[in-house]
């Protein structure tokens, strides 16, 4: 018997200062087997420093051809291409050329440090790509948030991500790696 994703909602209030985006939204994330609680709060946690009503989750680790998530234009093309992980080259290559602009989150600390040393002389290319790292810690108290129904309070401003919930409230802040243009 196969095992089934498991459903968590989420009721999300960002206010994002930086990008003047306010939005109160509704989310429905589905954890799959294999991912953990930290993957998919990350997962959460990028659709919230991207907000935006046409920004949506994909099949993710089901599909091979999608991102975790992605906001596409009225004519149906890829505006932004948001990944999590350490992905292969290739597939970050891929998607620098559908996508106008591609995100990808890491996570892990002793992983993700390797995999830039192997990977960032290659990745220096892709204009349109931005690679942002989130410490273990910082996960942890993500993750700390995981219910299976949440309300999320998000301020976005400098860079940095406020985010409460009933019981914990924690800063959060991405070491950049890779900016848009570079």
């Amino acid at each position: 018997m196969a095992l089934k994703a498991t459903i968590y909602k989420a009721t999300v209030n960002v206010a994002d200062m930086d990008r003047q985006v306010y939005s109160d939204t509704g989310l429905t994330l589905a954890q799959h087997p294999s991912e953990t609680e930290q993957r998919m709060m990350l997962r959460l946690l990028a659709w919230i420093c991207h907000a935006d009503e046409r920004l949506f989750f994909t099949k993710g680790l089901c599909a091979d051809d999608e991102p975790e998530l992605w906001l596409r234009n009225d004519h149906n093309g890829i505006v932004l291409w948001v990944e999590l992980g350490l992905p292969d080259e290739k597939r970050l290559r891929k998607a620098c050329h559908q996508s106008e602009q591609v995100v990808l989150y890491t996570y892990s600390e002793r992983a993700a440090k390797v995999w830039w040393q192997q990977n960032q002389s290659k990745l220096e290319g892709h204009k349109n790509l931005a690679v942002y790292f989130i410490d273990d810690v910082q996960l942890k108290q993500l993750s700390s948030m995981c219910q299976r129904n949440m309300q999320l309070q998000a301020t976005i401003q400098d860079s940095a991500v406020w985010l409460s919930d009933s019981q914990n409230n924690c800063e959060l802040t991405f070491e950049t790696w890779k900016i848009f243009g570079e």
